[in-house]
């Protein structure tokens, strides 16, 4: 990306850096479906650096987890394609090691934004039988993180279940004053912006688009609510 992405860290797991100078490619350079193109500025991060970054960690934490059995607690709507690929990538290293991992999936879903902005009114949706967490190595995967609070805010609730470890895994952590939380593992750093597809959505719309792209003004007004 003509080094406009860089790597963060040689430790694992810490991400790589998308600098605030990043324009993203052309739209004509992809193929999108036709009923969003005109509501795109361009193609962020295209689906297979996604897919490659998620495989790297899908082998560290494939390293970070011994012999523990775990849980992977994914946050919805945004996070089921990351958790999805991360969980198939750890799958096949674990098909093809010498160690056999014990895995479960549970599912929480987070509501916080109106439009593009994130509100203070947190809502925690599902999740009745997180009980079941107590004692567990919990892996929790979310989207993106933005401020930060609201992942403190679901931290804060899970610990209610005693586990015995809680490691957080995010797809993306936006680069702003506010944003003090620094998850386990990051797949890219990105500048203080609003992404969609790749499961991310603007009011519902966008999630069916395979790349991180960047919304448009004329988008935001079509799609608002």
């Amino acid at each position: 990306m003509d080094g406009n992405i860089s790597q963060l860290s040689h430790t694992p797991g810490h991400g790589l850096v998308i600098s605030d100078s990043w324009t993203g490619y052309n739209l004509d350079v992809f193929t999108l479906p036709n009923h969003y193109c005109e509501d795109l500025e361009c193609v962020f991060i295209p689906h297979g650096v996604i897919v490659d970054r998620i495989e790297r960690l899908a082998n560290d934490i494939m390293k970070d987890i011994g012999d523990n059995r775990i849980t992977v607690l994914c946050v919805l709507k945004g996070g089921y394609k990351f958790c999805a690929d991360l969980v198939e990538h750890i799958k096949n290293l674990s098909r093809n090691s010498e160690r056999f991992l014990s895995m479960r999936v549970d599912f929480i879903r987070l509501r916080s934004y109106c439009n593009d902005k994130s509100t203070e009114d947190l809502q925690i949706i599902g999740g009745e039988d997180l009980s079941k967490l107590s004692g567990k190595c919990l892996y929790n995967l979310q989207d993106v993180i933005g401020t930060g609070r609201t992942m403190e805010v679901l931290l804060s609730h899970l610990e209610k279940y005693s586990p015995k470890m809680v490691k957080v895994a995010s797809l993306l952590v936006k680069r702003s004053a506010n944003n003090k939380y620094r998850p386990d593992y990051i797949g890219f750093e990105i500048p203080n912006i609003f992404v969609v597809g790749y499961a991310l959505d603007y009011n519902e719309h966008f999630r069916d688009l395979h790349h991180l792209c960047i919304i448009n003004e004329k988008g935001k007004e079509k799609y608002k609510v």
